[in-house]
């Protein structure tokens, strides 16, 4: 006997929101701690700047993390919430993995 089942319907609606972030912070300047950078700012900077065709065009033509920072307007920020300027970005970081063009 052969049983044939029509469309599979989910019967739960799923919605997520995101209500507020959690930060890590560097403890120690050898530690790398977020998924191989060295905390949360610094690697959702680099996801965005290494993902969005526009801002990876961007840095290429600015070279450097910190001309990248001034071209965009003040208090920036990734669409997770994280402001390009924030002082918790690892500058150093950030150049040698994403601006070495």
């Amino acid at each position: 006997m052969l049983l044939t089942l029509g469309p599979l319907k989910c019967p739960y609606s799923m919605s997520t929101t995101q209500t507020k972030m959690t930060s890590t912070y560097q403890l120690n300047a050898l530690d790398v701690s977020y998924n191989g950078w060295n905390n949360y700012e610094t690697w959702n900077v680099a996801l965005w700047i290494n993902n969005s065709e526009g801002l990876y065009h961007l840095a290429q033509e600015c070279g450097c993390y910190e001309e990248f920072v001034n071209s965009l307007p003040k208090n920036a920020k990734t669409r997770d919430g994280v402001k390009y300027n924030d002082p918790k970005v690892n500058v150093v970081q950030i150049n040698s993995d994403v601006f070495d063009f």
